[in-house]
């Protein structure tokens, strides 16, 4: 029971992670490979906050949001001079950069080794140490990502986003601030993976570098590709497979480094395929191969 409560956990952090890049890539149009260094710093803020200040988990996981809104804000300039594939390689130097910090800081981060034991979060008094108990966490902040989210992109600031999407020339010829929606989409969405990554810290008790690598924001883009960008649900979906379909390789009886690396090429050959074949993925309204959305 306890491994089934595990999975649904993962899968709860990694919706909230792929519905917030969704946001930005799904919805937007652009396409960022920084999603790890967002859900690392949150997970590193709050996990410092808690061991050297002892301080309560709702003001670290306000704290977490609000840097990681601002770095955010960092990522989301460069989008206003450059565009495409440069914007890419803008967002992969600011994931390298962040990974360095985290790994090569070893007085401050642990470098390496990392930061052990993150203590469990206490809410109003009550102590969340259980499986059940942090499947309800990540369970509520879930619900209301999806539902920020949701209120977002039927509002009038989603359908400017759509629309930079679709052609920022035109949004930019209609009045609209292009800039600034593009830097607020990125400090909403930083926010959302930094709550994602307090949940995972507080989750494992444990966290290094190596959790939040370059890697790691590509296997989050083929959560959202694979599940469908531009959708809400597609990211659902995305993350339920992904998280999903490793698992079954346990019960093959592999050994752990060939699992390890079977499950790399699982991912890599999904991708390739659903771009291929159906850049829409499962569920999506938006295909990043052609830009063109569902009638």
């Amino acid at each position: 029971m306890e491994y089934l409560l595990h999975i649904l956990i993962l899968i709860g952090i990694y919706t909230i992670l792929s519905v917030s890049l969704n946001l930005i890539a799904g919805y937007t149009g652009l396409i960022s490979i920084a999603h790890a260094a967002f859900y690392g710093v949150g997970a590193y803020v709050a996990a410092l906050m808690a061991l050297k200040l002892n301080s309560p988990f709702l003001t670290n996981i306000a704290s977490a949001v609000v840097l990681c809104g601002l770095l955010g804000a960092l990522v989301g300039i460069p989008s206003l001079r450059i565009r495409d594939d440069y914007f890419v390689i803008a967002t992969f130097a600011f994931q390298v950069i962040t990974f360095s910090i985290l790994n090569n800081w070893v007085s401050f981060t642990g470098g390496p080794m990392g930061l052990p034991g993150i203590p469990q979060p206490t809410i109003l008094g009550l102590k969340v140490s259980s499986h059940l108990g942090f499947l309800l966490l990540v369970g509520v902040l879930c619900i209301l990502t999806m539902w920020i989210t949701s209120r977002i992109v039927r509002s009038p600031f989603g359908r400017v986003l759509k629309a930079i999407r679709e052609d920022e020339v035109f949004a930019q010829s209609a009045g609209k601030n292009v800039a600034s929606y593009k830097v607020l989409v990125f400090v909403i969405g930083a926010g959302m993976a930094a709550m994602a990554g307090v949940m995972y810290a507080y989750y494992i008790s444990f966290i290094d570098p190596t959790s939040f690598t370059v890697m790691e924001s590509i296997f989050i883009i083929s959560i959202v590709i694979v599940g469908g960008a531009g959708s809400m649900w597609g990211p659902v979906a995305g993350a339920i497979l992904l998280v999903v379909l490793p698992e079954f390789l346990r019960f093959i009886g592999l050994p752990s480094f060939v699992a390890a690396n079977l499950r790399q090429i699982i991912y890599g050959g999904l991708l390739v395929a659903f771009m291929m074949w159906r850049p829409k993925g499962l569920l999506g309204e938006y295909a990043f191969r052609s830009g063109e959305t569902r009638k």
